[in-house]
């Protein structure tokens, strides 16, 4: 079967990007250099179409009651803000389905916003769920959705933006707190994202989109692909589906037990009964942050060896800004600075760390595990 393609598809031709298959997406892998578009964005300022992200606007009278039904986090804790919040979809048996922001609208609208690859999962979760509430679900297509990150991207991105969507636009994007969120005039606006740096994304009709993305490459926002986007979000320690997590841990085991809003105690939502009889095990892994001290490169299925027993690696790779390969990784609760990685068959010593690595462009884990947390 094909793969999908954005709106954008003809515009990353046309910049030289490389184009893969991810989750049925055709999309940008880099546009000639990755790491230069990781620095590009650690520095200065990127652009990332990420329009194959499932949307799925929820509205209806029992709307808010459904979503608190729905997902792990409590959309009540957004008021009457335009606003994000971060979540997990959980099964019954407390483990993730996904991991996605469900945006509240006005008129008490909300958009979920969740990943490409288990879009067929979390719209069963979704109408399953709906049956017993007065809730209209509709998946919206042919939209385009840009993050727009980097040091730079509240200046240059924003500016540039203002030329499409209207003069006010940065003035009023600049004022919202993180993860809050702007609608107007057809497209959602929110200070939320993947990379660890300041930015925006943007949700919009693909024409507006279209004119946007053109807009930001004038005012030299660097396009940027998918091998950017992972080697950014690892060293900022942000979760990838698929790999940190999936439908065979819960949130407690990948840390993400921020994301669970257990109180108040009578709001029943899915997965919440296996997760109260988990909450005090001390079997329970920790997530932590690893640096290898040597030459190699940390692999996501690589074993790690600790004092209290084995780990995994569930995320690794290069670090372009700290010059060494880093991982996050689900290993034994203990004390312990050091453990050792398998790597090729033989162990190789790593630093035992609190993510992030990297936030705001700062180093805060240097090459040595040495940490400023």
């Amino acid at each position: 079967m094909p793969a999908k393609a954005t709106p954008l598809r003809d515009q990353h031709l046309a910049c030289g990007g490389r184009l893969v298959d991810f989750a049925g997406w055709e999309l940008p892998l880099h546009y000639g250099s990755q790491v230069a578009e990781h620095h590009a964005v650690r520095r200065a300022a990127g652009v990332f179409d990420v329009s194959h992200l499932a949307l799925t606007m929820v509205s209806g009278r029992g709307a808010k009651t459904y979503l608190r039904r729905l997902l792990a986090n409590d959309v009540d804790r957004l008021g009457e803000r335009i606003a994000g919040l971060y979540t997990c979809l959980l099964n019954e048996s407390g483990c993730v389905i996904d991991d996605l922001i469900a945006y509240r609208l006005a008129d008490d609208r909300y958009r979920v916003v969740s990943n490409a690859a288990t879009v067929d999962s979390v719209h069963a979760q979704m109408r399953k769920t709906a049956r017993a509430f007065p809730v209209t679900l509709v998946p919206e297509e042919e939209r385009v959705t840009l993050a727009v990150q980097g040091p730079q991207a509240m200046e240059s991105g924003a500016a540039a933006a203002a030329t499409v969507l209207g003069g006010e636009f940065a003035a009023e994007l600049a004022a919202l707190k993180p993860f809050n969120a702007m609608e107007s005039r057809g497209f959602l606006a929110a200070r939320t994202g993947y990379t660890g740096e300041d930015g925006f994304e943007i949700y919009l009709d693909a024409t507006t989109g279209q004119a946007l993305w053109q807009a930001l490459l004038g005012a030299d926002v660097a396009p940027c692909g998918l091998g950017a986007r992972d080697t950014l979000r690892l060293e900022a320690g942000l979760c990838l589906y698929g790999q940190d997590m999936d439908d065979s841990v819960t949130p407690l085991h990948c840390g993400l037990k921020w994301t669970v809003a257990m109180e108040p105690s009578q709001r029943d939502f899915v997965g919440r009964r296996a997760l109260e009889q988990l909450a005090d095990s001390e079997d329970l892994p920790v997530f932590k942050g690893l640096v290898l001290k040597k030459r190699g490169m940390l692999r996501a299925g690589q074993t790690v060896r600790t004092p209290h027993g084995p780990g995994i690696v569930t995320s690794g790779g290069y670090s372009p800004t700290m010059g060494a390969s880093i991982g996050l990784a689900r290993v034994p609760r203990g004390a312990y600075a050091d453990c050792e990685v398998e790597i090729r068959g033989v162990g190789a010593t790593c630093a035992v760390v609190k993510p992030p690595f990297v936030r705001r462009g700062r180093i805060l884990v240097d090459a040595q595990g040495d940490s400023e947390n």
